[in-house]
């Protein structure tokens, strides 16, 4: 995920805007909403706000950390690995 967040920080602007922040933005609100339902399975999930593609390296950072204090097992961390590389790749940067 560092790694992820510190191409997105690198990226010109013009990758941003080709999609690369909105997949950041998207993973990062699957990567919270999913740590929202470990914590509390009978809350509604609330939505990562959009605080705009220079923000998106950011997002993915404080998602991903969240999460990680509530996961409780290896394959969950395996799951949300797979899921910040396959955005890794579709983010193209």
């Amino acid at each position: 995920m560092d790694h992820f967040a510190d191409r997105l920080r690198a990226a010109p602007q013009s990758r941003l805007q080709r999609g690369a922040a909105t997949e950041a933005l998207r993973l990062a609100r699957e990567l919270a909403r999913q740590a929202q339902l470990l914590e509390d399975p009978s809350g509604e999930p609330r939505e990562m706000p959009d605080a705009g593609m220079f923000a998106a390296a950011d997002q993915i950072t404080v998602a991903v950390h969240d999460l990680a204090l509530v996961l409780t097992d290896e394959g969950q961390v395996d799951e949300a690995v797979q899921l910040v590389e396959e955005a890794q790749k579709r983010a193209g940067v």
